[in-house]
């Protein structure tokens, strides 16, 4: 997100620490940039399948340095709307939410001018057509990767066991990639989150997760991390994407399909609700004192 805290993740674990950054590198490497968002897309993507690879291997790390801080008694107080006791702050979309919000301050968002530059002589909505649609793409190869695999170990069935970490690989892959789409909408219809590059990165989480624009009615408040308030909204929202990834798991090349497909359609239905806000001019804040 520019800037030098652009490139460090924000984490309360090394672990964690390790996974959000492999997550934003391979991000980055999904749309073909380096980590500060240069390389405007020009060079081409790494594929799918084996960005997937990399992110599964990221959240068996979170997963395991959240094992062992478990077993370790390193436990926090739960925050408000969390349940107590030996499951608790143990589920895959805590962890997933935890390591989506770590690695967001890392992720390669391009500003208004680097956005122009890739996409010379276009106008505002044709590069928002332009990101909306790679974005969608990228989602919808991300589900075919996943239902590749699910396709292959229905052959081998003690394999199956594994799934559920490629589901979050999936999951937080996915939302991070929109994040990015969110991230370069607001920045090219001059609407940037305000703050450093966390600040930012906390102002698109939320827009992500209530699909709104930041500074819109219903978006939220902004903060330097996220609130309870957002960081249950978030949570809710990567939970119900890890719920929707299950097609992921239909049998033979349906589950790919379904994936692809599903993945496609929430990108571009998330970019629909956003450029309804960014195209609309924020409403004008009246001075202290002036009579309405």
């Amino acid at each position: 997100m520019g800037g030098p805290a652009a490139g460090a993740p924000a984490a309360d674990s090394p672990g964690l620490g390790a996974a959000a950054r492999a997550l934003a590198d391979a991000v980055a490497g999904l749309l073909g940039r380096d980590a500060t968002g240069s390389g405007a897309g020009a060079a081409p993507g790494r594929a799918a399948a084996g960005v997937l690879a990399d992110v599964v291997s990221a959240v068996a790390g979170a997963a395991r340095s959240r094992g062992s801080s478990k077993a370790g008694g390193d436990r926090t107080a739960p925050v408000e709307g969390e349940t107590t006791g030996p499951r608790s702050r143990w589920t895959p979309g805590g962890l997933l939410t935890d390591l989506l919000d770590a690695a967001a301050p890392a992720l390669p968002i391009r500003d208004r001018q680097r956005l122009q530059q890739a996409h010379p002589g276009a106008t505002e909505q044709e590069i928002a057509e332009a990101l909306t649609a790679r974005a969608a793409r990228l989602t919808g190869a991300i589900g075919a990767a996943t239902g590749g695999l699910a396709a292959a170990q229905w052959f081998a069935p003690p394999s199956l066991v594994a799934m559920p970490l490629e589901l979050g690989a999936q999951t937080v892959l996915v939302a991070a990639v929109e994040v990015v789409l969110v991230g370069e909408l607001h920045e090219l219809y001059r609407r940037p989150a305000p703050g450093d590059a966390r600040e930012r990165a906390v102002a698109y989480l939320t827009s992500w997760s209530t699909q709104r624009a930041v500074g819109s009615t219903g978006s939220g408040s902004l903060f330097s991390r996220l609130g309870s308030a957002g960081a249950q909204a978030l949570r809710r929202r990567v939970t119900r994407r890890l719920a929707g990834s299950a097609s992921s798991l239909a049998p033979l090349l349906v589950g790919a399909t379904l994936a692809a497909r599903s993945n496609r359609k929430a990108t571009a239905s998330l970019a629909e609700r956003l450029l309804a806000d960014l195209r609309t001019a924020l409403p004008r804040q009246r001075p202290p004192g002036t009579p309405d």
